[in-house]
């Protein structure tokens, strides 16, 4: 009899317990999901591109001297940039070539012709446990001011080229970003047809982007962008930096009025502040 009222009890205590497991999970994934959604939605991380692109042009904030100007002309071409950079140069980069973009949208090209961008990296990260999506992007507190380049010294495409990512110029035209991608869809607006996605488990999300300055100009700005993620919450995030302060990008352009202008053509550099009309000096 002892042994079956003890039995009757641990059977009643394995049905509660098996009763409360419900409930108790119930809890956990509850305060799981408060912990996930009380988190940052996403980190954003902005770099310039590394290493030598195959396209540039460096601007410096002063003339070349005759000894820094011989060396570049007479060494090899393959070194100019790491020396340039050497002198305080800052790179920029020949934008993407768009030759499947709509005609409303090349027809605002500067010239019709090449332009050159500041490029960057833009890196997304997530420690969400659910997904995050981006949709949406504006610039913010764009604050410009005359470039202060007095030289430009320049290794233009001999052709197109396209890199893949998204444009926009400063202040953004209608539907920038647009994509750059050699697909379908370039000359798009980006965000139209695309988004990010980071958290629930995704991979990092990262855009290039090529950021295009009015003439003459060096310009800071900002981002802000939209999101919407798993806990039925969408809105505009204004990017920040790693100190916690608003994100801020420098773009800037080539003056018109430079003081010297060197361009790469073909096997040898032409002073184009000499000869205007030399070859390939109408592409910086």
């Amino acid at each position: 009899m002892k042994a079956a009222v003890g039995l009757l009890g641990v059977l009643g205590a394995v049905l509660v317990a098996y009763l409360m497991i419900k409930p108790s999970t119930i809890r956990e994934n509850d305060t799981n999901t408060g912990i996930d959604a009380a988190k940052t939605p996403f980190t954003v991380s902005v770099r310039p591109e590394e290493g030598e692109p195959p396209t540039w042009a460096m601007v410096l904030d002063r003339e070349l001297t005759a000894d820094e100007a011989r060396k570049l002309t007479t060494g090899d071409p393959g070194s100019a940039f790491s020396y340039l950079r050497e002198l305080g140069g800052r790179p920029l980069v020949y934008a993407s070539v768009m030759e499947h973009a709509p005609e409303r949208y090349e027809r605002n090209t500067r010239d019709g012709g090449l332009e050159l961008t500041d490029a960057f990296k833009m890196t997304v990260l997530s420690t969400r446990s659910s997904a995050v999506v981006i949709d949406g992007w504006k610039t913010t507190g764009i604050t410009c001011h005359k470039s202060t380049t007095q030289t430009v010294v320049a290794m233009p495409p001999q052709g197109g080229a396209t890199y893949q990512g998204i444009r926009l110029h400063l202040p953004p035209r209608a539907e920038e970003p647009v994509l750059t991608d050699d697909a379908e869809g370039q000359g798009e607006s980006y965000f139209g047809t695309h988004y990010i996605e980071v958290g629930g488990g995704q991979p990092s999300g990262g855009l290039r982007v090529e950021a295009i300055a009015p003439r003459g100009q060096a310009c800071e700005w900002g981002i802000k962008v939209h999101y919407n993620d798993s806990y039925q919450k969408g809105e505009w995030l204004q990017l920040k930096d790693a100190k916690g302060k608003p994100l801020r990008i420098r773009t800037e352009s080539v003056p018109a009025d430079l003081r010297q202008k060197w361009v790469f053509a073909s096997v040898a550099w032409t002073p184009c502040h000499k000869d205007p009309e030399g070859p390939l000096c109408e592409l910086a």
